[in-house]
């Protein structure tokens, strides 16, 4: 009976320690499934990222427990604001440190960045400068950082400790530099890429009155989720006054990409432009800009140090005038630059997003009924046409334009490029051509269309041959060149209160809109109406 009752105490002693385990295996399950869900609502965090808060003391830096609130080597606060944890230097400079860190205060963790104020200058006047062109950084990302392809400024402000900090969008993916280290030179049709997304966030921070001065590739990020160009660090940016735009101002920018006016800290518009040249040789080449300029000849050697890898004609002369040293040969614009592009290169320059600000009521003036006859939709390409058929029936200009640029990019099996070569458009399939024009013409009661657009050429003398003033005064009657100046995307019409022949804009994007006359008339000649 004794030992009976001993037995029964040990099977409950084992019962027990049994049960002891089965919970420290459910707490463990529960603790990996925390850290699975961190995981996957974290994308790219490792374990180590998620078990550390890196200290923001410039003087310590120890690694801490995500737990604590203060270091544990100096008490320095670890959460910035109460909100966001440093996990990871990811650069420093003159001006201070910058970490890649967490959001605790958002469920999914995401990620962002810190930027710290720590300068290296010494002396008064230099750390007041530093101080400045800091909170010119956060200005600047506050009134660009609404355009999908410049970082979001999330917080700016001045801690407990006196220093000051901005927090913004992290963009995962590698720089150029990274990217040309990984995967090589740059050949032409990367340049063309490179150039066709970044130009017009360049003509966006200009319009805005802001010069980067610090466009290189380590600057430029390709982002990891949509392969887009993304333009970051506008800790160099500046503000351009509107009574003079050429003031002189504090040098600033990185050795063998800054241009020749900015060294003697007089930064222009076209400064920018001179940076991003040397970018696209650089990344052609993958040689140092040092190496690429001729010291003794004062020139551009770029060419001789292109392996195995040409580049055109065209692309070069425009390179070549992006680097050109004199301000007056440069480009004067990033707008300039993309229409020189668009003539050269066939490009096709897809349309920006549609903004609330540039939506236009369309009024209806008095023009004929357009007419009831169904046009058949053909294509050669089997391409579906009902969605331009339906912007256009509801006069919504501005989608039907965007479709038009995006349909001519499908036709030619172009979409993944955005641009046309010119034998895509000299081997344009004349059903789908048609059909397009048709299209147009229908719906503005003959207003709109390429063979409109060919008709006006045609009458201001232009021929197959290129013209620059022919084409500009072209432009000037479809009312896309406004006081000798090409205007914007978004300063575009998109109604039929503008001038006869504004839409769609492909002609004016692709520049080898002379080319596409042509075709047009070479299918007319064919037998396939164009019905203009």
């Amino acid at each position: 009976s004794y030992q009976l009752s001993v037995i029964s105490y040990q099977l409950s002693v084992i019962s027990y320690q049994l049960s002891v385990i089965s919970y420290q295996l459910s707490v463990i399950s529960y603790q990996l499934s925390v850290i699975s869900l961190l995981l996957t609502e974290t994308s790219s965090l490792s374990l180590f990222e998620l078990t550390m808060s890196l200290c923001l003391n410039p003087d310590c830096l120890y690694n801490n427990d995500p737990t604590d609130k203060f270091c544990q080597k100096c008490r320095f606060q670890l959460l910035l604001k109460d909100r966001y944890r440093a996990i990871k230097l990811i650069g420093q400079g003159g001006f201070g440190k910058t970490f890649q860190a967490i959001d605790e205060d958002k469920p999914s963790k995401p990620y962002c960045v810190i930027k710290q104020f720590f300068p290296s200058a010494q002396g008064s006047n230099a750390l007041k400068k530093a101080a400045e062109l800091f909170k010119e950084e956060a200005i600047s990302l506050d009134n660009l950082g609404q355009h999908p392809q410049i970082p979001s400024l999330y917080a700016y402000f001045t801690s407990n400790d006196g220093r000051q900090y901005l927090v913004q969008e992290y963009i995962e993916g590698e720089n150029l530099e990274q990217e040309l280290q990984s995967e090589g030179v740059f050949n032409e049709e990367k340049i063309k890429h490179l150039l066709l997304e970044i130009l017009p966030i360049l003509d966006f921070i200009h319009a805005k009155r802001v010069i980067h001065r610090d466009i290189k590739p380590a600057n430029i990020i390709r982002r990891r989720s949509d392969n887009k160009i993304i333009l970051v660090d506008f800790g160099a940016s500046k503000f351009m006054p509107i009574a003079n735009l050429s003031l002189t101002g504090t040098v600033i920018g990185s050795a063998g990409y800054i241009a020749p006016e900015q060294s003697n800290g007089k930064a222009i518009n076209s400064s920018d432009l001179y940076s991003l040249g040397v970018t696209c040789i650089y990344l052609l080449t993958g040689i140092s800009p040092f190496e690429l300029f001729d010291v003794s000849e004062h020139e551009w050697v770029w060419r001789q140090h292109l392996i195995n890898n040409p580049v055109s004609v065209e692309l070069g002369k425009i390179l070549d005038k992006l680097i050109e040293f004199g301000t007056k040969k440069r480009y004067q614009s990033a707008g300039e630059v993309l229409q020189e592009l668009a003539v050269k290169l066939a490009f096709v320059i897809p349309p920006k997003p549609r903004s609330q600000n540039t939506i236009q009521e369309t009024v209806l003036p008095a023009f004929p009924a357009a007419t009831r006859e169904e046009i058949n939709l053909k294509s050669a390409k089997e391409i579906d046409y009902t969605n331009l058929r339906d912007f256009l029936a509801q006069e919504k200009w501005q989608e039907a334009d965007q479709e038009t640029a995006n349909l001519f990019l499908k036709v030619a099996d172009r979409t993944k490029e955005k641009y046309l070569k010119i034998e895509d458009i000299d081997n344009f399939p004349c059903e789908d051509l048609a059909t397009i024009n048709q299209l147009w013409l229908k719906y503005s009661q003959g207003k709109f269309g390429i063979s409109v657009q060919k008709r006006i050429y045609e009458s201001l003398g232009g021929s197959s041959n290129y013209d620059q003033q022919k084409w500009n005064a072209f432009g000037t009657k479809v009312g896309w060149r406004v006081n000798n100046k090409w205007l914007y995307y978004d300063q575009i019409t998109f109604s039929l209160k503008a001038p006869w022949g504004h839409l769609p804009t492909l002609v004016w994007g692709v520049g080898g809109g002379i080319i596409l006359f042509s075709r047009l008339e070479t299918c007319a000649m064919d037998g396939v109406s164009s019905r203009g």
